[in-house]
């Protein structure tokens, strides 16, 4: 048998209506004595106990700040992405329409600017409806859900329980009333009806009448009209249940009641309201994309900028603190990023790899540094900035390192590099002409075998050499492309058409140990590094020409732009200028440049680059009519193809490889609608960079090179032997390779640079 229902509780009676609103809302709480004590009873406590409860109730409302918006600005202000928590866009009460404001006090508190931010006739009228009327209403006043608002916003920025209407208890509500009083001691009435508007929530992640008058309508909230005012106001007292986009009937059902309220509250004439009525929702639904996922642009550099700020201990003592500033405290986060250099580098890139006619393992990246100053112009790639294993997807930038300075506690979203072929011979030439010889020295470049146990001079190495040890026992044979154009040639001319045979007996005449240290200091470095700092790349013959360990884009375009700068080689540079919504500004890396080389060497190289693209690999690439140096690259595998493009004004890393793990040849791979039988990286890496160019007449052309001095040109060979002493003489092959492995006495690799 059932138990019966006392008729003292029972909500069809008169007093258990009263008592189930005593309990559900909390109203009794009110500061009135004579209601006070009746409460306390109800909550089973004495008076004076419930009076000594009350007492001990904070009286003071403690705010956090609240959450706003991190805009992430290239270098002319241009939005590239916003990320967020909470999008909110703080709004002063002149910001917002009249009738916002009047529709929000209108259905949730028309007595607001009368009472003392408890209203107790609000509360008998609410216990007077709520007898006569199946529905219950509520009696809080703008001032305490303003007050709820904030105690659920700090519970959420510190971890603690956010509290929900229909989960107060009498306590709650007790705390809530004196805080409400506190508040309205502390600030006047239009504060805090800023305050309301700026803190509520009117849809998933809109925070604020301004953002949510955007998000709704793409309007300001000064420019609201009355239905969409009165849609607003509605949509506070329930964001999931009166949604316009998810529950449009009940928006609609909940819009005109609030015209109703501003009608009878004298808000609105009879005109208005009925034409109000008559009009439907009039969305124009306008989301803030968050992340870089939404980014307007450069999403990868985006990727790039969130990592550096989330690696910095000056932005929090931990990563959860970091987060926090990044994603609620309204960072402007000012960067280097030219819209028009990664407009023109994305447009290249695009239609040479498109992500939709390209195979997915087929990358493609272009980045941009200036010399001088290490500003990143551009950081572009052919995939989709989507987490997730589709086709075209990635958040992996190819661009940069795994970690920020090879410390595997900060991450840098990168894939941490690829060999990086013939791009590395440059740094023999610069070892070359630095020891004080001349670039129409003849090398002997035929093709020869360097047997097992030959010494190559390498001062770093047990033993001051690098021992060639191959586990065939058959030596180290290093091949041109088409196996063809032995023979004896300048170095210059070598480096033009990218001759393995004459780097290798090049770098035979030199300390190796030489090359592998300018390369470091010039910004090239394991990409893959997770050692606590930078690692140089191990001295290894077939690293000569490209081979062996992995070296990220950024760290070779970093590395050529100090060629551009005679040698001065600067840090990569990201952020100028970081400041919070409070306006507190953060430290962000300064201009950061060394001298790596001497002028006289890195004009000795850029010499000889020029000519890479007057006769070489480079000659058939039509860029515009401006000075230009440059070097194609191709790992031996024929996965990974490069061209470096320079010049003093600014310096381009174009990359496009195999970047899956396990990479192998990019032949019979698609790329951009095509498949090609043998690639390089004069064929399609180096036409993309020129396809970028083209798009960016008169942008950091820089100024023409500096020639180096006579005596590094041509030395006192000039004229020794024929055909050698003319800058640029004769064609060749653009690329090369080497065959059969190799094994130092430092390690083992059978990569060879071949482009």
């Amino acid at each position: 048998m059932a138990a019966r229902k006392s008729p003292l509780f029972d909500t069809a009676t008169t007093l258990g209506k009263i008592f189930a609103f005593l309990g559900i809302s909390g109203l009794a709480g009110v500061l009135a004595a004579g209601l006070l004590v009746p409460v306390a009873a109800a909550a089973g406590t004495g008076a004076s106990a419930s009076i000594e409860f009350f007492e001990e109730l904070p009286a003071e409302l403690e705010r956090e700040a609240l959450a706003q918006p991190t805009r992430i600005e290239a270098a002319d202000g241009a939005l590239i992405a916003t990320l967020y928590e909470e999008n909110r866009q703080p709004v002063t009460l002149d910001q917002v329409s009249p009738s916002m404001k009047d529709a929000l006090i209108a259905i949730e508190d028309y007595r607001f600017y009368e009472h003392g931010g408890v209203d107790l006739e609000g509360i008998f009228g609410a216990i007077a409806s709520n007898l006569t009327s199946e529905s219950t209403r509520g009696a809080s006043t703008l001032t305490q859900q303003f007050v709820t608002n904030v105690l659920n916003d700090t519970a959420r920025q510190n971890g603690g329980v956010v509290t929900l209407s229909g989960g107060k208890s009498v306590g709650d509500k007790l705390r809530e009333m004196k805080l409400a009083i506190a508040v309205e001691k502390e600030l006047s009435k239009d504060e805090i009806l800023e305050g309301y508007l700026n803190i509520v929530q009117f849809s998933g992640t809109s925070y604020g009448v301004q953002a949510a008058s955007k998000y709704f309508f793409d309007v300001d909230a000064k420019d609201l009209d009355i239905p969409q005012s009165a849609l607003l106001a509605g949509v506070v007292n329930g964001p999931t249940v009166y949604s316009p986009t998810e529950n449009p009937e009940g928006a609609l059902q909940r819009r005109n009641l609030v015209i109703d309220a501003m009608l009878t509250r004298g808000k609105i004439t009879q005109e208005e309201h009925d034409a109000a009525i008559a009009t439907d929702l009039g969305l124009n639904v306008t989301p803030t994309l968050n992340g870089c996922v939404g980014a307007a642009q450069a999403p990868y550099f985006c990727d790039y900028v969130t990592h550096l700020i989330l690696n910095d201990p000056a932005y929090g003592e931990t990563r959860e603190d970091r987060e926090d500033v990044l994603y609620r405290s309204g960072l402007t986060i000012k960067t280097t990023l030219d819209t028009r250099v990664q407009a023109a580098a994305q447009t290249a890139v695009n239609e040479t790899a498109n992500p939709d006619t390209t195979d997915g393992a087929v990358g493609h990246s272009m980045t941009s540094l200036e010399p001088g100053t290490g500003d990143i112009l551009s950081m572009a790639q052919n995939t989709r900035y989507i987490p997730g294993e589709a086709a075209g997807d990635s958040v992996l930038n190819f661009n940069v390192d795994q970690y920020q300075g090879g410390d595997p506690t900060k991450s840098l979203g990168g894939v941490g590099g690829f060999q990086p072929g013939s791009t590395f011979k440059p740094f023999t030439v610069a070892a070359w002409v630095d020891s004080g010889r001349s670039l129409n020295t003849p090398i002997d470049g035929r093709k020869r075998t360097y047997p097992d146990g030959d010494r190559w001079p390498a001062s770093c190495l047990r033993g001051g050499a690098y021992t060639v040890l191959t586990d065939e026992g058959k030596g180290y044979t290093p091949q041109n492309y088409g196996d063809t154009n032995y023979g004896t040639y300048t170095v210059l001319r070598g480096l033009a058409q990218s001759y393995n045979t004459i780097t290798m007996e090049t770098a035979h005449q030199l300390d190796m140990c030489r090359i592998f240290d300018i390369a470091f200091d010039m910004g090239v470095h394991n990409g893959k590094s997770a050692e606590g700092e930078p690692e140089r790349l191990d001295v290894l013959a077939p690293g000569l020409i490209g081979g062996v360990q992995d070296v990220a884009p950024l760290s070779m375009v970093t590395a050529f732009a100090g060629f551009a700068a005679e040698g001065n080689v600067c840090q990569p540079r990201a952020l100028t200028e970081v400041t919070a919504a409070d306006g507190t500004s953060y430290p962000v890396a300064p201009v950061d440049c060394k001298r790596a080389v001497s002028k006289e060497t890195a004009r000795g190289v850029n010499y000889a680059t020029q000519e890479v693209i007057k006769s070489g690999s480079g000659q058939l690439l039509e860029f515009g009519d401006i000075p230009m140096a440059g070097k194609t690259g191709t790992n031996d595998q024929r996965s990974q193809t490069w061209f470096m493009g320079y010049n003093s004004g600014m310096a381009t890393a174009s990359w496009i490889g195999n970047w899956k793990e396990g990479n192998t040849s990019l032949s019979g791979l698609q790329i951009g609608g095509r498949t090609y039988p043998e690639i390089d990286g004069s064929l399609i890496a180096g036409p993309s960079w020129a396809r970028f160019m083209q798009q960016i007449p008169g942008l950091h052309v820089g100024k023409p090179f500096v020639d180096p001095p006579e005596r590094m040109i041509n030395g006192t060979q000039r004229g020794t032997t024929p055909g050698t002493n003319n800058r640029g003489t004769g064609t060749g092959g653009s690329t090369g390779g080497t065959t059969g492995g190799t094994t130092g006495t430092n390690g083992n690799d059978d990569n060879g640079g071949n482009d």
